[in-house]
């Protein structure tokens, strides 16, 4: 497929498309859980999916690991068991054979290296941790405030279309700035609370509101 122009501006195909993915939620676990659940630190369950303020959110995270003496390598430790989510490798696959692909994240470069070589790779823009000799992970630093919905901007202004997908807090003004925004397993109350996102619960249902708005007919 080839992207054509004219005077009155962009017939889009889908090789005018990209598609940016949330990577916890849509294509791994979600890191934070899986620590919680190897720590018994039932706190650290908390999410975006929970909480809106991901300031907050990564506040208290902190605090709790200061709490407990818990480590950079206590977290890649958990990492390190992960595997991607049920079917995600292969939707992966699938998306990159017709869609640019990015993967919009606001986890943590220490964090998603592992997860990304059983990805395949994808291209990710996150964020970092400040780490100290010890390893005591002292603060996070954000590439960019709202970076997702940045992200999404900075591509239309390049004449892409964009199709976005998340399942969190964090995802909504990716998904609004977005050409197409899609919901993929969300909590009950983030369906309700944005009744105007496509909501997809399977990589199937995923895979056909890609090829939906990019007309793939299958």
């Amino acid at each position: 497929m080839t992207c054509l122009a004219s005077t009155s501006g962009m017939f889009l195909t889908a090789a005018c498309m990209i598609a940016c993915l949330d990577l916890e939620g849509v294509l791994v676990p979600e890191i934070w859980i899986n620590v919680a659940e190897r720590t018994g630190i039932a706190e650290l369950r908390r999410t975006t999916r929970d909480e809106p303020d991901y300031d907050k959110l990564m506040r208290r995270r902190l605090e709790i690991l200061d709490e407990h003496g818990l480590k950079l390598g206590d977290i890649q430790s958990v990492i390190g068991t992960m595997r991607p989510l049920e079917g995600a490798t292969e939707f992966l696959d699938w998306l990159r054979a017709h869609f640019a692909v990015i993967i919009l994240s606001d986890t943590f470069d220490q964090f998603a290296r592992p997860l990304l070589a059983q990805l395949g790779y994808p291209t990710l823009f996150c964020n970092s941790l400040v780490v100290d000799e010890q390893g005591r992970v002292r603060d996070y630093r954000i590439r960019i405030r709202d970076g997702k919905r940045k992200a999404v901007m900075a591509l239309k202004l390049l004449n892409f279309d964009v199709v976005a997908a998340g399942d969190s807090y964090n995802d909504i003004s990716m998904l609004a700035e977005a050409d197409h925004g899609i919901l993929f397993r969300p909590p009950e109350h983030i369906v309700g609370e944005f009744p105007q996102f496509r909501v997809a619960y399977t990589y199937d249902e995923l895979k056909r509101a890609f090829a939906d708005v990019a007309n793939l007919g299958g």
